[in-house]
């Protein structure tokens, strides 16, 4: 969630002569309907949300904040008219503040306007370049290649594309009649100029993209050979060893590329996620994965340690995704759940009860967070503890049947532990109610 500082807004009053006390009046009134908004907004009490912003709008009624932030609300209702209208107006107030395009963007993502979002995503890349890659996508989803092939030779010229990138260049490239007729061009350029690498790097992707994957690998090794501190050859020199099931080659070319300097985050986080996927065929390689994370730290907007817990949630290895989840960096609500989630298939309570305790002061509002502090103190004996914690959080559950009756069940524990017959009796007809939908 982006911070939004109330104190920053600018209120303007220039109409003669006000009196101090009014104004202060207005300005208080004002950020108070803010604050509330904002506030409803963090428990998804958008209609609310809206009343107070609304009231916002009569005292500010060019205010470009108040309206981004009632099409942030509209939207999450997937009220689509009006967030569009919202978002519209907020940048037609402040065209410079890139989120307000943001949210537009957001409204026919959503609802799959790829035609409205074209021009959208266009001004977009004037703020993030990185944005191009979304407008290459939707050049291809409406069918104009010829506007992609520009963008994506735009982005090749300036660094490495990434997969989905090449991808699609392979895919432009394919629908070119002059397909053969360029893999004979490549060929001959090598033979001009074998010390030419991105010849042979596109030759390679050629014969990927037509199944000729004989053909890729002896490429690959001609680069190998003619060109040695070659690292990008690595990255298809690493596939094909582990397709071939040779361990010593696959690893050793699985190191230089995430060693290399030369080659883009993204790419190398295919290739740990090829890897991986071999590592866990053969366990012994797992070292090797974790005596390489090192590389993977100044990696911008990818917490490696994250996602190597989640590829070992969703094997089921608890062990190993309690491990990674532990030393990841990131902060939000999903890495928080499944780390809490993976101690309670540990059956680690204590570890569980700590965490959800420090978590709560940084989200007070998450009832999950409670639950987990409310079922880990159960677990400990500590029921009145545990009684604490899950009266508090029940009322943030919102539209979530199976955390309600989650907490109906550690309400029940609880209370048996409590001799609470009153407690558990009222938890008990909920959670039979809930049952029965």
């Amino acid at each position: 969630m982006k911070k939004i500082i109330a104190f920053l807004f600018l209120f303007q009053f220039s109409f003669g002569q006000v009196n101090p006390e009014e104004v202060e009046t207005t300005q208080n009134e004002f950020e108070n309907n803010f604050y509330e908004a904002l506030k409803q907004k963090a428990i998804e009490n958008y209609d609310k949300a809206i009343v107070a912003l609304e009231k916002c709008l009569q005292k500010e009624p060019n205010n470009p904040e108040v309206h981004y932030q009632l099409g942030v609300n509209y939207l999450n209702q997937k009220n689509y008219v009006e967030a569009e209208n919202a978002f519209q107006k907020a940048v037609d107030l402040e065209p410079k503040q890139r989120w307000y395009w943001n949210g537009l963007y957001d409204v026919y993502y959503q609802t799959k306007n790829f035609n409205k979002s074209i021009p959208i995503v266009e001004k977009l890349t004037t703020f993030d370049v990185n944005m191009k890659e979304d407008l290459v996508s939707l050049y291809m989803t409406t069918q104009q290649f010829d506007k992609a092939k520009m963008v994506i030779e735009d982005i090749e010229s300036k660094g490495t594309l990434t997969k989905a990138m090449e991808m699609y260049q392979m895919q432009i490239q394919n629908m070119q009649k002059d397909v053969k007729p360029k893999v004979g061009d490549l060929e001959q350029a090598i033979k001009i100029n074998p010390k030419a690498e991105q010849h042979y790097i596109d030759l390679i992707y050629q014969y990927s993209a037509t199944n000729q994957e004989g053909k890729a690998f002896e490429t690959a090794l001609i680069l190998e050979k003619e060109i040695p501190n070659s690292d990008m050859v690595h990255v298809s020199l690493v596939k094909f060893y582990i397709n071939d099931n040779n361990i010593s080659k696959a690893t050793e070319s699985y190191k230089r590329v995430v060693k290399s300097t030369k080659i883009d985050f993204k790419i190398k986080h295919r290739v740990l996620n090829e890897y991986l996927i071999f590592a866990t065929k053969n366990p012994q390689l797992l070292t090797e994965i974790d005596n390489t994370l090192t590389y993977f730290d100044n990696s911008v907007g990818m917490d490696v340690n994250k996602e190597l817990g989640k590829f070992f949630y969703n094997k089921n290895n608890f062990e190993l995704a309690q491990k990674y989840m532990e030393k990841a960096t990131s902060n939000d609500m999903e890495t928080i759940d499944l780390l809490l989630n993976i101690y309670d298939f540990n059956q680690q309570y204590e570890k569980m009860v700590k965490k959800s305790e420090e978590y709560i002061d940084l989200f007070p509002t998450k009832a999950n967070l409670y639950y987990y502090a409310g079922k880990g103190n159960n677990n400990l004996k500590n029921f009145k503890k545990a009684k604490d914690f899950l009266e508090m959080g029940i009322d943030y559950v919102i539209d979530n049947p199976n955390l309600e009756i989650g907490f109906c069940k550690q309400f029940i524990i609880c209370a048996e532990g409590l001799s609470d017959t009153k407690t558990k009796q009222t938890y008990q007809k909920r959670l039979d109610a809930l049952s029965k939908k």
